[in-house]
């Protein structure tokens, strides 16, 4: 008596699906990818003399241009975004970037963060990239002397 006959699969050979193995393989259309974008970062590191050096450079061609102003405090009653762009137009201060002390005014951050190129900043977040992309540097009492230690 003899076996039945195994059931037929479809067949393979010349139809360019023989021994593929999954639909999900990369040589398929959907498939997966072979040798993917690698997530890494290809940031670098400046020593901390450098950035310093790169700090001072900044604040130095600003005292030379004559964009340095400083300013007892930098504070505002109100938080109103209306009376410190007034201020800064008796000023004619448009494009301009705010260094206060240790900590930043609060009503005075939350007037500004709506006017287009004025920031505020923190001594400690003073930096070159933004001392040099705003026009003109103001600068409070506390941050010249917290940027002076900083820098000795």
């Amino acid at each position: 008596m003899k076996c039945p006959a195994p059931p037929r699969s479809p067949a393979q050979k010349g139809t360019g699906r023989a021994r593929q193995g999954s639909l999900r393989s990369a040589q398929f259309r959907g498939g997966g990818v072979i040798f993917g974008p690698v997530v890494r970062s290809h940031a670098h590191d400046l020593p901390k003399k450098v950035r310093a050096l790169g700090l001072k450079i900044a604040l130095s061609s600003k005292v030379a241009d004559g964009k340095l102003i400083v300013l007892d405090q930098a504070v505002l009653a109100a938080p109103k975004t209306k009376e410190l762009v007034s201020r800064l137009g008796k000023l004619n201060l448009s494009n301009v970037l705010f260094i206060g002390g240790a900590e930043v005014d609060v009503n005075f951050a939350l007037a500004s963060r709506n006017i287009p190129h004025v920031d505020v900043l923190p001594a400690q977040g003073a930096n070159v990239y933004d001392i040099l992309r705003r026009d003109t540097l103001v600068l409070t009492q506390a941050a010249v002397e917290a940027l002076e230690a900083r820098l000795k």
